[in-house]
């Protein structure tokens, strides 16, 4: 325990951290800061206090799901915002240093996405019970960062909002022929075909996702129009007028990133536009943590803008678009987060109460990263050709609210 009690010492200095030990003792760290309460937490066993001690990044994680690291109500919420503002992006922070260093080495090695493995690592999180992504995602089930055009709107205004914005970057026209990789349970495809007239081809390595993006297609009468295809982008054929990925580039891998933009090249017509929607960082390379890695996203990682523009621009490809969204996935992981504790009977019905925990501690890690760490979404839109979109950037406002009156 005493391990512990000194990485909390150098750890918590602004907000309260209330620790009860396993001979029921209690400690407390940090300093009163206005805004912010005090955490409680209890450590169940001098074994749970020295895993957390020697490795936090994972260790802190696994207790909380087994019970070793308990925290009122199960919230860890309160807690992750308490460490992660202590740990927050800022120059000079050692905290931060502390607990990040010596990982970055691993990144490349964790990411080694060839076409079985990456199937192998979607099949570990997309192809989860249906019911549960029912049950803290809006109805559409999208699946990634909203768009907060006023940061009270409900979930499901922000992702219809996100959707338009999404299609206005598009430069859609009537009759294009639309290619969506990583397509998640279809509801971008069949909305691009809704509000633009476009045909649209998703692709997915998710069984479950892919048989429910077919049902919905063939449930709205358009599976002439909008089709779906189980297969890795790298094995596709064919050549589309606009590309888009949203939530999909995270699980390509840093060693694939050039391959995956020479894809988007070769299959874009001449004329062609694509959009890039990612989790990103601002705080440069690094790495995805150890619990995450294991529990969440095999293969997954976030990357910083230095990691994508080169392969970018190794392929031929025009940068004719970036847009950061900077705070619009926490608030979008907030709503999931609220759903999930919302649903927790369900949830352990679904699974146990291992799980329902586990599933709460990456959406409250998530949000935590987007509120205090360097996380952030980018949009890249792509071109082969200068002049492919217009000039100024005025277009996208009109074409995002046409889309929206059609709701």
């Amino acid at each position: 325990m005493m391990l512990l009690d000194r990485l909390l010492k150098r750890l918590i200095r602004e907000g309260e951290l209330v620790t009860t030990w396993p001979d029921g003792s209690t400690t407390r760290y940090g300093s009163p800061t206005p805004g912010r309460a005090p955490v409680a937490i209890t450590i169940a066993s001098p074994t749970a206090a020295r895993r957390i001690a020697t490795n936090p990044m994972l260790a802190a994680g696994e207790e909380f799901m087994s019970g070793g690291l308990r925290v009122p109500d199960d919230d860890i919420l309160p807690l992750l915002d308490l460490v992660s503002h202590n740990m927050r992006w800022e120059w000079g922070n050692r905290a931060r240093m502390l607990l990040s260093s010596g990982q970055r080495w691993l990144s490349g090695l964790t990411q080694l996405n060839d076409a079985v493995r990456s199937k192998k690592n979607v099949a570990h999180h997309y192809d989860l019970s249906d019911r549960l992504y029912d049950l803290f995602l809006d109805a559409d089930r999208q699946y990634s960062c909203a768009y907060f055009t006023d940061r009270d709107n409900s979930l499901e205004q922000a992702q219809t909002d996100k959707k338009a914005h999404i299609a206005a970057k598009l430069c859609l026209k009537p009759g294009q022929r639309v290619l969506d990789i990583g397509c998640g349970w279809g509801g971008l495809a069949l909305y691009l075909n809704r509000v633009a007239d476009v045909d649209v081809l998703g692709i997915t390595l998710s069984e479950e996702q892919f048989a429910v993006a077919q049902r919905r297609a063939a449930e709205a009468g358009v599976s002439d129009r909008v089709k779906f295809q189980l297969v890795d982008y790298r094995a596709l054929a064919g050549q589309f007028d606009r590309i888009v990925s949203v939530g999909m580039f995270e699980h390509v891998g840093l060693p694939n990133y050039r391959r995956f933009c020479e894809v988007v090249r070769d299959r874009m017509t001449d004329d062609g536009v694509a959009l890039l929607h990612t989790i990103g960082r601002a705080d440069g390379p690094g790495v995805t943590d150890p619990w995450t890695r294991k529990y969440i996203f095999p293969g997954g990682y976030s990357p910083a803008l230095s990691e994508v523009l080169p392969a970018i621009e190794q392929s031929w490809l025009w940068v004719t678009d970036v847009e950061v969204l900077r705070l619009h996935y926490a608030y979008t992981i907030e709503h999931w987060y609220a759903r999930a504790r919302a649903a927790r009977d369900r949830i352990v019905a679904l699974y146990d109460e291992r799980f329902y925990r586990m599933w709460t501690f990456y959406l409250a890690g998530a949000i935590t990263a987007f509120r205090n760490d360097g996380h952030c979404n980018f949009q890249i839109q792509l071109a082969r050709k200068r002049d492919s979109v217009p000039l100024t950037r005025d277009y996208i406002a009109g074409a995002e609210a046409q889309y929206r009156a059609k709701g």
